[in-house]
C-alpha cells in the first residue's frame, strides 16, 4: 500500500493539509461547504394561478413530461408546492421515471430554499435506493448539470452532495468515489460530512490508501480542509496502517483539537516510540480540561512498559488510579511483565496481588506472564500455584501454560509431578501437539524410549497426529542409544501412517546407519529419500559425507560429491579434511583445503584448526604457521583447540621457547587454557628433562581450578621415574588413586620401567597384582620385567610359569623374554617412556 506521501508529487513530507498556496489548516469553519451555506431564495408562492385544484380536471393523458415541467417552473419559487405537483402528476405521468428532466428540475428547485433541503435529499435517496442498480454517477451527475443550464439554475453543490450522501447510505461507495471525483472535475466542493463518509467507508473496507488519494485529490483541486471529524479519520487510518509518523502530522495541522484528536496523537506517540512527547500531550489534554479516559492511559502505560520504563508507567498508572480511574487488566498485565523483564519478581507478585484484592481480575494472559517468567526462574511452586489459581477462576489453560507448568516440573526436582500433569492434561484433551511432542523429546532425552514409544501409541488413538516431529524425536533418541534397528521399525510405521519425512528425518537416519557402521541400510535409507522426490538439501549431503568420512571411507565422500554434483559448504569440507587427516593422509587433506578456497568458499576457525593440528602431527610446523598467518589475516582469532594445536606442534619437536611464547600469547587474548594445552607443555619439558618446568606447570594446572588426568599424571611421574625421585612420583600416583582415577596399561608400563631401573623388584611384582586386581591386562613389556625379576632372583619356575600364562592370554614372547630365559640376559633392562607406548 502506497504511503500517503507518495500522492504528493515535489512537495515537503506530509504536506496533506497544505496541498495549495491557499489551503488553511483542519479547523471549525471549514472549506467544504455546509448546508447552511446555501443563499436563502425569497419564496412568493406559485408563479402560476394554476393550481392543484384546477390541474386536476385535466385528462390524465394530457399530464406528460413536457406539460409537468412547464407546472413545475411554475412553482420554482414555491418548492413545496412544486413537490405536490409532481407527486400528484407521477401516478399518471405515464412513460417518463425518476431519471427524466421532471425529476431533476424538482431537485433544483427543492435544493433553492433551505425549508426544503431534506426534500431533495430524501427524493435523491429514494432514487439511489430504488433499483438494485442505480444509474452510474456520471449519468445521474450530468443529468442534473443539464437540467440545471437547461431551467436556468446555478450549478451548486448541494444536489450533487446529496447524490454523493445517497451512494454512500446505499453503501455503494465506489460511486461514492466516482461522484467526488466528478464534482471536482466541475470545481464544486462536496460537503464535509459527506466526504468524511465515503472516507470512513473506505476505511472500514481496508481501502485506506484508496482514501488518502482522495482526499489529497480534493485537497490539490483547493477544497481544503476538513473538520475535526476528517482529522479523525486519517489519523486512525495512518494508525492502522502503522504510520504513526502520518498521524502526527495530521494532529500538528489541526487548528481546533479535541480530547479524540489528543487521544489518538498519544497513541501515535506511543506506536512510534516518543515517550516523552506522549506525556507531553498527556499533561497538555489535562490543562485544555478534556476528559483522559482509562483506553489513554493504558496506551501510555503499556508503551512505557514496552520502553524498559516501568517505574515511570506506575507512577502514571498510581495518577490513574488517584483521579478514579480503574485500572484495566491490559496496564495490569503490561505492569507485571515489565517487573518480570526486570527480574523484579517479587514487585509483579505485588501488583498480582493487588489485582486480587482490588480488581480487575486477571485473565489467562496475566496468568500466561507469570507462569512464563517465575518458569525461566524454575519456581516450580509459584508456577503451581498459579495454575491452581487459574483453576480457581476458570479459566482454561492455554497449551503454552501447559507445556510451562510441565516442563517447570520436569526441569526441576519433580519430574514425577510433571509427568502426572501430563497425563491429566491428555486425558481431559487439553494438551495439544505441541505439548505431546515436547513430552516425547523429553522421554527421548531421559532415555526412556518404550514411554516414547507408548505416547505415540496414544496420540495415534486420540487424533493427536503424531506428525513428523513426534516420529523425529524418537528416531534420534533410538539412534543416539545405537538401537538403529528399532528407530527403522518406527521410520516404516511413519510411513505406513501416511506421514511424510522430511529432510531432518532422513538427516537423523543417515547419520544413525554410519555411526553403527551400517552402510547398506545408510544407502538404503538415502535410496527412499530420491524416491520419494524430496530434495536433498546441503544439510543431507553434509550428514552422508560426514557419515562417510568418520567411517573411514572419506575417498568415497568426495567421489559422492563429484558424481552428485553437490555444492558443499564448509562444514562438509572441514569433514573431508579432518578424514583424510585422520586416515594419515595428509596431502590429500592439503588438496582439499585448496579445492575449498578455488571453490570460494571460506574457511572458519575450525577448518584452521584442524589444518594446524594435522600439519603439526606431521612434522610439518612451517606450513602450520603459514596456516596460522593466513588465519589472522582473514580476521579470525585462534581459540583453544587453534592454540593447542601449534603448541603440541612446537613442544614434539622440543622448541618449547616458541610454545610457551604462544601459551603466553593464549593468556594475553583473554583465553584460558585446557588440560589439553597443559599436557602437551608438561610432556614437552618432560622430554627435555626439565621436570622442574613441568612440575611448575602442574601446579599452575591444578590453581586455574583444571583437574588432572590420566595422562598428566603418566607423563609426570614418567619423568620423576627417570630422574629417580621414587619418593615424589609415588606421591603422584597416590594422589592420582584418591582422585579416583585408575592406572591403565601405559602409566604401569612406566611404573614397572622405572622400578626395574632402580632395582625394586617386589615393587614390580605389586603393580603387576595390582594390574590383575583392577581387570588391567599387563603387556608384553611388564611380563618380561617380572620374569626377568624371578629369573633374577631364581625363581625360574615362577618365570616359565609366567611365560606359559603369557601365551594363554594370547601374547607374543618377543626377543627380551627369549634373552631373559634361554640365554640368561635379565641385566639389561630396555629404557620405556609414554612416548614410546
Amino acid at each position: 500500500m502506497r504511503s500517503l506521501l507518495a500522492f504528493r508529487k515535489i512537495r515537503p513530507p506530509f504536506l496533506l493539509l497544505r496541498c495549495s498556496i491557499h489551503s488553511k489548516p483542519f479547523c471549525s469553519h471549514p472549506r467544504f461547504p455546509e448546508e447552511s451555506e446555501n443563499p436563502t431564495p425569497q419564496v412568493n408562492g406559485s408563479a402560476s394561478g394554476e393550481n392543484l385544484a384546477n390541474l386536476s380536471t385535466t385528462n390524465p393523458e394530457h399530464k406528460d413530461e413536457p406539460r409537468v415541467i412547464d407546472a413545475l417552473l411554475d412553482r420554482r419559487n414555491d418548492p413545496e408546492s412544486a413537490l405536490r405537483f409532481y407527486n400528484w402528476a407521477r401516478p399518471w405521468r405515464g412513460s417518463f421515471e425518476d431519471s427524466d428532466d421532471a425529476f431533476w428540475l424538482l431537485i433544483h428547485i427543492l435544493v433553492s430554499s433551505p425549508e426544503s433541503h431534506g426534500r431533495a435529499r430524501d427524493l435523491l435517496q429514494r432514487h439511489v435506493s430504488s433499483s438494485s442498480s442505480p444509474m452510474p454517477p456520471r449519468v445521474s451527475v450530468t443529468s442534473l448539470v443539464e437540467s440545471a443550464k437547461s431551467f436556468g439554475f446555478e450549478v451548486k453543490s448541494l444536489p450533487f452532495s446529496y447524490l454523493l450522501n445517497a451512494y454512500t447510505k446505499e453503501r455503494r461507495t465506489d460511486y461514492a468515489v466516482e461522484c467526488i471525483g466528478l464534482m471536482i472535475e466541475l470545481g464544486l466542493a462536496p460537503y464535509v460530512r459527506y466526504v468524511n463518509n465515503t472516507l470512513s467507508a473506505l476505511v472500514r473496507r481496508n481501502s485506506i490508501s484508496e482514501a488518502k488519494e482522495l482526499y489529497c485529490k480534493m485537497v490539490d483541486a483547493g477544497f481544503v480542509a476538513g473538520d475535526k471529524a476528517t482529522a479523525h479519520l486519517l489519523m486512525r487510518a495512518s494508525l492502522r496502517e502503522e504510520k504513526p509518523e502520518e498521524a502526527l502530522e495530521v494532529f500538528k495541522e489541526a487548528v481546533e483539537r479535541d480530547g479524540l484528536l489528543y487521544s489518538l496523537a498519544i497513541q501515535a506517540c506511543c506506536k512510534s516510540g516518543s515517550f516523552g512527547v506522549a506525556f507531553g500531550l498527556l499533561r497538555e489534554m489535562k490543562e485544555k480540561g478534556f476528559c483522559v479516559g482509562r483506553e489513554t492511559y493504558t496506551s501510555v502505560i503499556v508503551a512505557l512498559v514496552k520502553g524498559d520504563k516501568v517505574e515511570e508507567a506506575v507512577r502514571l498508572k498510581d495518577e490513574m488510579v488517584g483521579e478514579g480511574i480503574p485500572m484495566n487488566v491490559i496496564a495490569a498485565t503490561s505492569l507485571i511483565k515489565g517487573r518480570c523483564k526486570n527480574g523484579d519478581l517479587g514487585g509483579a507478585l505485588d501488583m498480582f496481588r493487588e489485582m486480587e484484592r482490588e480488581g480487575p481480575s486477571p485473565n489467562r494472559v496475566t496468568f500466561s506472564v507469570l507462569i512464563e517468567w517465575f518458569s525461566k526462574n524454575g519456581d516450580m511452586e509459584k508456577v503451581l500455584e498459579f495454575y491452581k489459581k487459574m483453576e480457581g477462576l476458570g479459566i482454561t489453560p492455554s497449551g503454552f501454560q501447559v507445556h510451562s507448568v510441565i516442563q517447570v516440573c520436569l526441569k526441576g526436582q519433580s519430574p514425577e509431578q510433571g509427568l502426572r500433569l501430563f497425563e491429566e492434561y491428555f486425558e481431559t484433551g487439553v494438551a495439544n501437539i505441541f505439548v505431546c511432542n515436547s513430552m516425547l523429546s523429553w522421554l527421548c532425552k531421559q532415555g526412556k524410549i518404550e514411554e516414547a514409544k507408548n505416547l505415540l501409541r496414544k496420540m495415534e488413538s486420540r487424533g493427536l497426529g503424531p506428525n513428523v516431529v513426534s516420529y523425529n524425536n524418537v528416531m534420534l533418541a533410538l539412534c543416539r542409544k545405537k538401537r538403529l534397528d528399532l528407530a527403522l521399525t518406527v521410520f516404516s510405521e511413519m510411513l505406513e501412517m501416511d506421514i511424510k519425512p522430511n529432510d531432518y528425518t532422513y538427516s537423523t537416519l543417515i547419520d544413525g546407519c554410519f555411526k553403527n557402521r551400517d552402510f547398506q541400510n545408510a544407502w538404503e535409507v538415502i535410496g527412499q529419500m530420491n524416491s520419494s522426490n524430496i530434495e536433498v538439501n546441503e544439510v543431507v549431503y553434509h550428514t552422508v559425507i560426514n557419515g562417510l568420512c568418520k567411517a573411514g571411507q572419506t575417498s568415497k565422500a568426495i567421489d559422492l560429491m563429484r558424481e552428485k554434483q553437490v555444492c558443499i559448504g564448509c562444514m562438509s569440507y572441514n569433514s573431508i579434511i579432518d578424514g583424510f587427516i585422520k586416515e594419515s593422509r595428509m596431502d590429500s587433506a592439503v588438496a582439499a583445503y585448496r579445492e575449498m578456497c578455488s571453490n570460494g568458499i571460506s574457511p572458519n576457525v575450525v577448518t584452521y584448526t584442524c589444518m594446524m593440528d594435522g600439519l603439526c602431527k606431521n612434522s610439518r610446523m612451517d606450513q602450520a604457521l603459514e596456516m596460522r598467518k593466513e588465519m589472522k589475516s582473514k580476521g579470525l582469532k585462534l581459540d583453544i583447540p587453534a592454540y593447542g594445536a601449534l603448541i603440541d606442534g612446537f613442544c614434539k619437536k622440543g622448541n618449547m621457547k616458541s610454545a610457551s611464547a604462544l601459551f603466553s600469547e593464549l593468556f594475553k587474548e583473554g583465553l584460558n587454557p585446557n588440560e589439553a594445552v597443559y599436557n602437551s607443555l608438561i610432556s614437552g619439558f618432560r622430554n627435555l628433562g626439565n621436570m622442574e618446568a613441568a612440575l611448575d606447570l602442574y601446579k599452575k594446572m591444578l590453581k586455574d581450578g583444571l583437574r588432572c588426568d590420566l595422562r598428566t599424571y603418566t607423563t609426570l611421574v614418567d619423568g620423576l621415574l627417570k630422574e629417580g625421585n621414587l619418593i615424589l612420583a609415588f606421591g603422584l600416583y597416590t594422589e592420582m588413586q584418591a582422585a579416583g582415577i585408575v592406572a591403565d596399561e601405559v602409566l604401569c608400563s612406566v611404573i614397572v620401567n622405572g622400578l626395574s631401573k632402580m632395582g625394586q623388584f617386589v615393587e614390580v611384582v605389586k603393580m603387576f597384582e595390582e594390574m590383575k586386581k583392577n581387570d588391567v591386562t599387563p603387556n608384553v613389556f611388564i611380563y618380561n620385567a617380572v620374569i626377568a625379576g624371578h629369573f633374577k632372583e631364581g625363581n625360574l619356575d615362577e618365570a616359565f610359569r609366567l611365560h606359559d600364562e603369557m601365551l594363554d592370554k594370547g601374547l607374543v614372547p618377543d626377543g627380551v623374554t627369549f634373552d631373559i630365559l634361554v640365554r640368561g640376559k635379565y641385566g639389561e633392562s630396555q629404557s620405556i617412556g609414554v612416548e614410546s607406548l
